[in-house]
C-alpha cells in the first residue's frame, strides 16, 4: 500500500511539473524588422553626422560604449535602466530618468526597438540605440490621457540606456 501511495505522489508530481510551463512570461520574440527606406534614412543620418554605428538585423542601429559583465537580459526579464530618449534629428529630448533615479519594467513590454537590442549588452552596460518608426511607436500618434500628442506619428528615436540590473 505504501508503494502504491509513494508511486501516486511520484506521478502527481511529474504531471504537476509537467504541466508548469518553463517561463510563465506571456511575451515571444518580435519578428518586425524595419523597412529598408527607414534604415537607408537612418544609415544617412549616422553618416552625415560622423556617427558610428553597428546595425542589428532587425534594422536598430547602435554603438556600445560599455559592454557590462553581468547578465544579459532576455524578452521577459526585468530590466533596471537609466536612459534618455530624444528626437531625431532634432535632439529634442522627450523622455528621460531623472538624475540619480532608474526606470524598471520587462522587457517584453517596451517598443521592439529596446527588446531587439537590450541584450547585446550585460549588465553595467551601455548603448546608444538608434531606433526607426517601425521598431519604436510607428506611424501612429502617441497621445496622453488628455489627448494631445506626446509623440509624433513616425519619429526616428536616438536612445542612450545605462543598464543597471537584470532580474
Amino acid at each position: 500500500m505504501k508503494k502504491i501511495f509513494v508511486l501516486s505522489c511520484v506521478a502527481v508530481s511529474i504531471i504537476v511539473a509537467s504541466c508548469k510551463k518553463e517561463d510563465d512570461c506571456p511575451y515571444r520574440d518580435s519578428n518586425v524588422s524595419a523597412p529598408q527606406v527607414e534604415r537607408d534614412s537612418l544609415t544617412s543620418y549616422l553618416n552625415n553626422n560622423g556617427i558610428a554605428f553597428n546595425e542589428h538585423p532587425s534594422g536598430v542601429f547602435y554603438n556600445v560604449a560599455v559592454p557590462g559583465s553581468g547578465d544579459s537580459a532576455t524578452i521577459c526579464s526585468r530590466l533596471v535602466v537609466k536612459y534618455r530618449g530624444t528626437y531625431i534629428p532634432s535632439g529634442v529630448e522627450f523622455d528621460a530618468t531623472l538624475p540619480n533615479t532608474t526606470a524598471a519594467f520587462q522587457l517584453g513590454r517596451v517598443i521592439t526597438g529596446w527588446q531587439k537590442s537590450l541584450g547585446l549588452i550585460r549588465q553595467g552596460g551601455k548603448i546608444t540605440l538608434y531606433i526607426p518608426p517601425t521598431l519604436a511607436y510607428g506611424p501612429n500618434n502617441v497621445l496622453d490621457q488628455n489627448g494631445q500628442v506626446v509623440i509624433p506619428g513616425n519619429s526616428y528615436m536616438k536612445f542612450d540606456v545605462e543598464l543597471v540590473d537584470v532580474q
